[in-house]
C-alpha cells in the first residue's frame, strides 16, 4: 500500500527537491537576435525609399503615394508580428545560456 503524503496524495517516490524542482526558459531569443527583425527593418526602409523616390512631378501622377506606402509597411508589421508570434509558440531556450541540458 502506498503512504499518503501530508495533502493526502500517494508519494510518487520522488525527494520534495526533484518535485519542486522547475525549470526556467525563455520562449525563444530575443527579436533583436534574429534575423527577421532586420530583414522587417531592410523591408520597412526599402519601402520608405521606394515610396519617396518613385513620385510624381506636374505631368505624371504619383505612382507610389505614402498612403500605400504606409499601407504596406502596415502589412510587413502584421507579418513580422505573426512571424514572431509563430516562432515563440512552443519553442523553448535555457533561461541560462550555459545551460543547454533539455527536459
Amino acid at each position: 500500500m502506498a503512504t499518503a503524503s501530508s495533502a493526502g496524495y500517494p508519494e510518487s517516490g520522488r525527494s520534495q527537491a526533484a518535485r519542486t524542482e522547475r525549470r526556467t526558459s525563455a520562449e525563444t531569443k530575443p527579436a533583436f537576435k534574429s534575423t527577421e527583425l532586420f530583414v522587417y527593418v531592410a523591408a520597412v526602409v526599402a519601402v520608405l525609399i521606394a515610396s519617396a523616390v518613385v513620385g510624381g512631378d506636374a505631368v505624371r501622377a504619383d505612382r507610389f503615394p505614402a498612403d500605400r506606402a504606409w499601407l504596406y509597411i502596415t502589412l510587413l508589421t502584421i507579418g513580422y508580428m505573426i512571424s514572431r508570434g509563430l516562432a515563440k509558440c512552443g519553442s523553448r531556450e535555457p533561461a541560462d545560456p550555459t545551460d543547454r541540458t533539455t527536459t
